[in-house]
């Protein structure tokens, strides 16, 4: 479970990429993140990546990673959703399957994030 420590961090990182494109500041939901939470108990027990349906998450977007690890520090994931940046097409802005992480960090209408985090000692999910 992301603890207010994790949860803070993983907001400062979303903020300070945020801050690259001008776009605003989000706030941490806790109803956010007891959904994110649910859906990552849920993959770890499926160990498998796959976003939740559509009808679930309405109007909320959603970025998935998971790392083999035991250890995952709060920055990895969105660092890893924002090294997609490099693939984005500035001259054609918009949606696209490589770059659907990036533009979800960045995504200027965003105005509250929640986080989920589940492990079982080897591999960690994070669900934003």
């Amino acid at each position: 479970m992301a603890d207010a420590s994790f949860q803070q961090e993983f907001l400062e990182t979303h903020d300070a990429y945020r801050l690259k494109h001008n776009v605003p500041k989000m706030t941490l939901s806790s109803e956010l993140s007891a959904s994110a939470q649910k859906w990552a108990d849920h993959l770890l027990a499926i160990d498998d990546l796959e976003h939740n349906k559509p009808e679930d998450i309405e109007n909320i977007g959603e970025n998935l990673y998971m790392e083999s690890s035991e250890t995952l520090t709060e920055k990895e994931a969105v660092d890893s959703w924002y090294s997609e940046i490099k693939d984005y097409n500035w001259s054609s802005p918009g949606f696209s399957s490589e770059t659907g992480h990036f533009t979800q960090v960045v995504w200027k209408d965003s105005k509250e994030l929640g986080v989920g985090i589940a492990t079982d000692g080897h591999k960690v999910y994070v669900v934003g």
